[in-house]
């Protein structure tokens, strides 16, 4: 199968892509709506999309084409609006999260529709497993060759993203240990991971050629990678972050991301290299378990810092970047996240540890992602301006 053409995009344009929980509203364990919140909302004219996913219990939404923080704030908005609406008339609730703390993976349905049929078919339980939830934002380039430059520069940042969004730290009912147990279950997958290292289109159209030889992979949706090129798109996708339990937030990571795009593809900072790799697993674990207080490694200098300081130093950075891109707020709000507000896996747990149970927990999860005010609203629930 051919690749296809590197479509023109506008550079450091975004989009954004959540998958949300479906939840029973009597014992806030996840529910098989979607059908039904997808009947409601068809016809139903919106600034993006809202799709089905691997299971009933799941739903996605996604923007359209962003400009920057506060289109990507009033996008996120009105398809929040909608599905709320919808989500009130069938009485379930909407919850951010990377896992639902309490679900049972076998009591999941899979979603009637013939690729997720398939994947159920070649993957078996993994499927199911699968009922997790992160956010995905794509990242307009200029070229093809742009982009792999991007993708492989961004690279270094993937743990900044997963301490940042992290927000599952249960699974099953237990305390994991981890701020992001989702991820635990992408890398389950064969085709997940890193892309290879190239960056020349045509070094990546062969590439693609010889997988899709294989008989291994179709399409570029059969790689699971944590940052991967969109062709058809004209972007790339960083696809490691857990879904946030509130819509600010989300657009923030966007904004954080968005502005990194900038720094690089105006300054070209670095040039990327093969060997920048030699830690990244390390790093991507290190963020996954501990978070903030995980260790970073430099990949060019090979120094040991925490993510905490090593993100604190990349923000103060990016603030004439994030000025002239009019999301210096959200970075503002993300800082203040890194130095002393936490991440929503603290929040979970500190929830928990107050409450005691963990439906309350959901409960309140669903109401800061559906608008309300929880009896315990954590600070930067309301948008930043």
């Amino acid at each position: 199968m051919n690749l296809g053409t590197f479509k023109e995009s506008a550079a450091l344009s975004l989009g954004i892509e959540l998958e949300l929980q479906i939840v029973s509203r009597h014992n806030y364990d996840l529910m098989p709506s979607a059908p039904d919140l997808l009947r409601l909302l068809e016809g139903r004219k919106l600034p993006g999309l809202v799709t089905p996913e691997m299971t009933e219990s799941m739903i996605e939404l996604s923007t359209g084409i962003c400009t920057g923080y506060d289109d990507a704030l009033a996008q996120l908005g009105e398809i929040q609006a909608a599905l709320v609406e919808a989500a009130n008339k069938l009485d379930v609730g909407l919850a951010g999260g990377g896992t639902h703390p309490f679900q049972h993976w076998a009591q999941q349905r899979i979603f009637d529709k013939p690729r997720f049929l398939q994947l159920s078919e070649l993957y078996g339980y993994l499927s199911k497993q699968f009922t997790v939830f992160g956010q995905h934002v794509h990242l307009g380039c200029a070229s093809s060759d742009e982009a792999l430059y991007t993708l492989h520069c961004i690279s270094r940042y993937i743990p900044h993203f997963i301490a940042l969004s992290a927000s599952s730290p249960y699974v099953q009912g237990e305390d994991t240990g981890f701020h992001s147990a989702r991820l635990n279950s992408v890398f389950a997958f064969p085709l997940s991971g890193r892309a290879p290292f190239v960056l020349d289109w045509a070094d990546f159209e062969t590439y693609f050629g010889k997988m899709t030889a294989t008989g291994v992979v179709k399409s570029m949706k059969d790689f699971y990678w944590d940052i991967r090129p969109k062709p058809e798109y004209g972007t790339i996708e960083v696809r490691v972050m857990d879904t946030p339990l509130t819509i600010p937030k989300a657009a923030r990571i966007a904004a954080y991301i968005q502005t990194l795009g900038r720094w690089i593809q105006t300054e070209r900072p670095f040039a990327p290299q093969e060997d920048d790799y030699l830690v990244y697993t390390f790093n991507r674990f290190q963020a996954c378990r501990f978070g903030f207080d995980g260790t970073f490694v430099d990949p060019a200098t090979r120094e040991h810092r925490t993510l905490r300081e090593d993100l604190v130093r990349t923000l103060v950075k990016l603030e004439d970047h994030a000025i002239a891109l009019r999301s210096d707020p959200a970075l503002r709000e993300l800082l203040t996240d890194v130095t002393g507000r936490g991440n929503d896996a603290q929040w979970i747990r500190e929830t928990f540890a107050r409450e005691g149970h963990l439906p309350e927990v959901v409960r309140q999860q669903c109401e800061r992602w559906m608008g309300r005010m929880p009896r315990n609203p954590a600070p930067g629930d309301a948008p930043s301006t």
